[in-house]
């Protein structure tokens, strides 16, 4: 028998000097890139910037199971991201990791 897996939802934000916002979002852009691209364990993954904020990006992250984002920091890009964005400011960050127990559309 297969073993139960449930979603797993990443949600929250992380904040950066103003300047170095821009930089961590391009890093983003490609790591969120290859992580839809390259892990079928990935649904969805959305960083953006936050419009009444410039220090602010937003982060959402949708897991076929706890296993997959486990994975996901075992990656190459996730190396790649992390050396690039090496040197940047984080002001602050407040990420949740959620279990998702049931789900229906909204319309």
């Amino acid at each position: 028998m297969a073993p139960v897996t449930e979603d797993i939802i990443v949600a929250g934000w992380m904040d950066y000097e103003a300047g170095d916002r821009d930089t961590m979002l391009e890093a983003l852009l490609e790591l969120g890139r290859r992580t839809r691209e390259e892990e079928p364990g990935c649904l969805d993954y959305a960083m953006t910037a936050d419009p009444a904020d410039e220090r602010r990006i937003r982060v959402y992250e949708h897991w076929t199971s706890q296993q997959a984002l486990d994975e996901h920091f075992t990656t190459p890009h996730i190396k790649d991201f992390r050396a690039a964005v090496n040197g940047l400011t984080r002001l602050g960050v407040s990420l949740t990791a959620h279990t998702v127990a049931a789900s229906r559309p909204m319309r």
